[in-house]
């Protein structure tokens, strides 16, 4: 295999791996350097006796995420305030057409799904992942992590049951989301506490992650009212030269709040029964930087 040759098929697959690498991680920089090395593997590899690419990437690229994993969880232990993973584009919109797949992939990326991962273990979130996600066979998954076909099967009913227990139900109508989104926006840059009542559940939440390097709430916000009236009191300070986005986040529609020009938070929804049930607001810099361009 020549090298232009191997760095076509490095690139072919490279949306598959940075997916895996992210579900793993929930981290967009953390998951581009998996990636990355596991380009530089693949480089130095012998190429001429690797039968299935696809396969061997895959499985350079998950262990190389569970030695991240460990070193991530040491680093979390400090985290200030509530969790959430960093943002991650998507767009499904534009390159998956199957329905059923869509729905699928956004709800596996999701920050939702994302927040329950966390707490599985690194070879139960693997498991999940490559199971769950992308519909990997047991015996594939079981040549991934060395282990046996037994071993895996009893590690993804453990991940499944757990998600399944801890995992909220949120309705992912792309068309309901972006209107409620829509909405939201509306009513929260305006200050309009009467407007934002009409679209939050009563027992709706806003979790909001700084890492304690901006403003956000260090506890979860919990009932309408509190979130209402922190989002029109945050309304009311203003923040300079503000403009709004509305893209596609981790599957669903998100609003990028630029400052100046450079991202200053990011705010997605959940929904269920036609109302908002949870207002994510993610304002730690550290996880905007990959939103910058």
């Amino acid at each position: 295999m020549s090298a232009d040759t191997a760095t076509d098929v490095f690139e072919e697959h490279r949306p598959l791996l940075l997916g895996v690498a992210y579900r793993m991680l929930g981290r967009v920089a953390d998951a581009e350097d998996a990636v990355q090395d596991a380009w530089l593997r693949w480089s130095a590899a012998d190429r001429d006796v690797v039968r299935e690419p696809r396969a061997y990437l895959v499985r350079v690229t998950t262990r190389l995420a569970l030695d991240r994993l460990a070193r991530i969880k040491a680093r979390d232990e400090a985290y200030i305030g509530p969790w959430l993973p960093e943002p991650y584009v998507t767009g499904f919109g534009d390159t998956v057409q199957d329905t059923a797949e869509r729905a699928v992939l956004a709800e596996s990326v999701s920050l939702a799904v994302l927040v329950v991962l966390e707490s599985l273990s690194p070879l139960e979130r693997a498991v999940f992942v490559l199971r769950e996600a992308f519909g990997y066979p047991y015996g594939e998954i079981a040549a991934v992590l060395d282990r046996s076909e037994a071993a895996v099967r009893q590690l993804a009913g453990r991940a499944r049951r757990h998600v399944e227990e801890r995992r909220p139900r949120y309705e992912v109508d792309p068309v309901q989301r972006r209107e409620l989104t829509e909405r939201f926006l509306a009513a929260a840059a305006e200050g309009d506490l009467a407007g934002l009542m009409e679209l939050l559940a009563p027992d709706a939440r806003l979790v909001g992650d700084s890492g304690g390097k901006a403003k956000a709430p260090l506890r979860v916000l919990e009932s309408a009212d509190h979130v209402g009236r922190f989002l029109t009191g945050t309304a009311r300070k203003g923040v300079a030269d503000l403009s709004f986005r509305l893209l596609e986040l981790n599957g669903g529609p998100a609003v990028l709040a630029l400052s100046g020009g450079k991202p200053d938070s990011v705010l997605q929804i959940d929904v269920a029964d036609g109302r908002i049930q949870v207002v994510y607001v993610l304002r730690n810099p550290d996880k905007l930087r990959s939103l910058a361009v």
